[in-house]
């Protein structure tokens, strides 16, 4: 899978779940199967241009966002801070735990 495509998957998932769609609504409101959303999300096809600009109407979004690394690296970056954030309360539970 090419970049492109992996940039196209993450960022349609994304958008998708941030608007609480499920794959077979958002499907349904671009008029194709949900086994054809699942494989753009999983980067096995790549979606026309017509298929690009009614995805991204579905979703309320410009097109330009479906290719968009901002999103994944803000991703990355909320995630490596969830990851700091439950190691440090752990570690403070842990001890307080110890002390106590």
């Amino acid at each position: 899978m090419t970049d492109l495509r992996k940039v196209l998957a993450f960022n349609m998932k994304l958008n998708r779940k941030n608007l609480g769609l499920s794959q077979a609504k958002l499907a349904e409101l671009v008029n194709v199967s949900d086994n054809h959303i699942a494989l753009i999300e999983t980067g096995r096809r790549f979606p026309s241009i017509t298929m690009l600009e009614s995805l991204a109407t579905a979703m309320k979004i410009d097109i330009l966002e479906l290719f968009s690394i901002k999103s994944i690296e803000l991703s990355t970056k909320k995630g490596l801070k969830d990851a700091i954030l439950a190691d440090i309360d752990h570690i403070l539970s842990h001890r307080l735990l110890e002390e106590g």
